[in-house]
């Protein structure tokens, strides 16, 4: 069985946390818990005459993630996956997600080596 993994496409997250949320209850984790986390990057200030500034999301994977390791057992994708509003997330074997990186955007492949 190929090892399988997320993909995270940073340039489109919003920060919107429907996949903190999603973790947290497929996993009865307290609002102190997950296994997804959005972390905010910025302001940064891309021309402060004009007032323009840039934020950027991110989303980390922690240690108490399992890739949904039952879910996936059932045939269903993460529920972070499922439930990411901007289709920023995605799932499959590491070889595929590895062959979509290769792009200008700024992406990340999570995977559970447990």
């Amino acid at each position: 069985m190929a090892i399988q993994g997320i993909l995270v496409d940073v340039d489109y997250c919003t920060g919107c946390e429907a996949c903190v949320l999603a973790c947290q209850q497929e996993h009865g984790y307290s609002e102190k818990g997950f296994g997804i986390k959005i972390t905010k990057l910025g302001p940064l200030h891309i021309d402060e005459a004009n007032k323009v500034f840039q934020y950027d999301f991110i989303p980390q994977f922690t240690q108490w993630c399992d890739l949904c390791e039952e879910r996936c057992g059932k045939g269903k994708k993460p529920t972070c996956v499922q439930h990411c509003q901007a289709q920023c997330l995605d799932w499959g074997p590491i070889e595929e997600l590895a062959a979509k990186v290769n792009s200008p955007k700024q992406m990340i492949v999570a995977i559970n080596e447990a």
